[in-house]
């Protein structure tokens, strides 16, 4: 209900009503609207100011979250780069290093992963955490790059290992009878008396006295390339190929235990001392070889013996004896 005015008139002494024009009321509500238009402008502002609609509170949650993550994984991949590094550390200061292969170079291992147009793609979305991104990408791509120079690194090493592992077993490395005491070695070699001729020759090996009947083992992996009585007064005589330029040979044996072609284990039995060929009394004559010459075999027992043993029986295998047989 809209309020009547009066006002006292002091000619008559009388209160009279007011009548508003048309134009005050128009002014009056367009105030109203003002100021209506004026309220509702000011909660809007001091809302957005003071308060903050659901949807932005979750987008900025989500934010903090991420920046959180972010940060996690970039202290993740430091630690991964930092393990990368140890391990490849180990792999040029050991495993190369055992294995005789020479270190990585070291601009191989940093080398880059792409010029400066790699994350343009990333930087022109503009986006607020654009930078963080460009640097996770760029310790991920550093770390695959890593990986993969080191995977192929120990594909290498594992090749060098098996060469190694191969070689090794290749070359003499223990006495071809049980000679636990050392006291079958009876001539050693180079300048010996001939026990025929009784004049200085050159022996090609040593001789192990033994019982017709011992035993008598490879020492070291191999094929059988020859056995048989061909080579003149060695008698019956086994020479095994092992690869890597070394051979070896036996001589002076009873019997064979093995035949042309087989594949032969260091410690695997091959033949029995005997007395045959050019021999005065039942030994095995041994020969190493390398690249086709004759080397002293005693360097090659050292499976076999410690470091007072060897002494010893390369003192024995030093006296200028007569040998038992060519």
């Amino acid at each position: 209900m809209a309020k009547i005015k009066y006002y006292y008139d002091t000619n008559s002494s009388q209160f009279k009503r007011v009548y508003d024009s048309v134009w005050s009321k128009i002014l009056g509500a367009i105030n109203i609207a003002f100021l209506a238009f004026g309220l509702a402008v000011f909660m809007v502002i001091a809302y957005n100011t003071y308060f903050e609609y659901p949807a932005e509170v979750r987008l900025k949650e989500e934010i903090k979250e991420m920046e959180v993550n972010y940060a996690k994984l970039d202290n993740q991949l430091t630690s991964l780069h930092q393990v990368m590094s140890s391990i490849e550390k180990r792999d040029d200061h050991v495993y190369r290093m055992v294995l005789g292969a020479e270190p990585i170079d070291e601009a191989v291992r940093k080398g880059g992963v792409g010029g400066v147009e790699r994350y343009m793609d990333i930087r022109n979305k503009r986006m607020d955490h654009s930078d963080l991104i460009v640097q996770l990408y760029s310790k991920v791509d550093k770390l695959r790059r890593k990986l993969y120079i080191e995977s192929v690194s120990q594909d290498e090493l594992l090749q060098l290992a098996e060469d190694k592992k191969q070689l090794y077993a290749a070359i003499p490395a223990i006495q071809p009878i049980s000679n636990k005491q050392l006291t079958a070695l009876t001539s050693g070699f180079g300048l010996r008396i001939d026990p025929f001729y009784r004049i200085l020759v050159r022996h090609e090996g040593i001789d192990f006295a033994a019982p017709e009947g011992t035993p008598i083992y490879a020492t070291a992996d191999g094929e059988i390339v020859a056995a048989d009585t061909t080579v003149y007064g060695y008698g019956k005589m086994i020479t095994i190929d092992h690869g890597y330029g070394y051979q070896t040979r036996y001589a002076h044996l009873q019997e064979f235990d093995v035949k042309p072609g087989k594949r032969v284990k260091r410690g695997e039995r091959i033949a029995f001392v005997g007395n045959t060929g050019l021999s005065t009394a039942p030994h095995l004559h041994y020969e190493v070889m390398l690249q086709g010459t004759q080397i002293n075999p005693i360097h090659y027992f050292f499976n076999d013996l410690n470091p007072n043993e060897y002494e010893k029986i390369t003192q024995l295998a030093s006296v200028q004896n007569q040998t038992m047989g060519k």
